[in-house]
């Protein structure tokens, strides 16, 4: 089962699932509301394995509505826990770097403190609380700036605004690793493949750049040859923060033998023709 299957994370997962030979139900949120525990419980009946892709992601819209968010991303997750739990299911559940600071030089480990800056990351690492504290056996997997075909995303934005305006402006000071949801969806199912012990693992690609070095390869992706200008993040009043460095560790991967997402830069070259051959 995928749930949030409608999104462009969930597309991905339940296609990958497909592709690796499962039967795959997926399940939008108006099919079912995970904050329901009595529907979640009925819904999980039968399944082997449950890959949670559903969440408030409206990250700036979190720190004037936490209790909506926290509803979906802590107490839905927990009934997902539970439920998972109780039918002997194995829970997959997507979490993300926003459960950081932030603040620092080196690419996160798995085990290292959480300390959200923003309500959206509050609620992300209550739910990752729950998720491990209901389901021993789950897998949480951490993922960040994420990208695809199915939804709106970063380089789809950049790709489209580069051949409305003559320069672009893109912060430099914000590091990350731009990930496609084929690839996530892909280390997933080898994850679940894998019989990957219960705990934190980290499914961004590999390597490290920021926002204007992605928007950079995203215009010269596109076609276009109009120029991209670094600024800082200061000159956009957000009302959520965003945290400076987002780069994971994926060490606990390669512990259990299991492949780390390429460098996001060669992956970006294969993305690039599906992300943007759909706009």
């Amino acid at each position: 089962m995928v749930l949030g299957a409608a999104g462009m994370l969930g597309q991905d997962m339940a296609a990958a699932a497909v592709a690796a030979g499962h039967e795959v139900t997926g399940l939008r949120r108006f099919d079912l509301d995970i904050t329901d525990a009595a529907a979640t419980r009925a819904a999980v009946a039968g399944y082997d394995v449950v890959v949670n892709c559903a969440a408030w992601t409206a990250v700036d819209d979190a720190e004037t509505h936490e209790a909506d968010a926290f509803a979906v991303n802590a107490t839905g997750a927990a009934n997902l826990a539970r439920a998972t739990a109780a039918s002997g299911a194995r829970l997959v559940h997507v979490s993300t770097d926003y459960v950081f600071d932030g603040g620092a030089t080196e690419p996160y480990r798995e085990d290292a403190p959480v300390r959200p800056r923003s309500a959206y990351g509050r609620t992300k690492a209550a739910g990752e609380w729950a998720v491990r504290a209901e389901a021993p056996d789950a897998l949480v997997v951490r993922t960040a700036w994420l990208y695809g075909a199915g939804g709106r995303c970063f380089p789809r934005t950049i790709a489209r605004v580069a051949g409305e305006r003559d320069r672009l402006s893109v912060v430099d000071d914000q590091t990350g690793q731009p990930t496609w949801t084929a690839d996530l969806a892909d280390l997933v199912v080898r994850l679940v493949a894998a019989e990957a012990p219960g705990g934190i693992y980290h499914g961004t690609s590999s390597g490290e750049v920021t926002w204007w070095g992605f928007a950079r390869e995203v215009v010269a992706a596109s076609g276009h040859v109009t120029p991209v200008d670094a600024t800082t993040s200061a000159a956009y009043q957000l009302p959520a923060p965003r945290p400076a460095y987002s780069v994971l560790g994926h060490d606990r991967l390669r512990e259990i033998g299991v492949e780390p997402i390429g460098d996001w830069a060669e992956r970006w070259k294969s993305a690039a023709p599906v992300v943007l051959g759909a706009l």
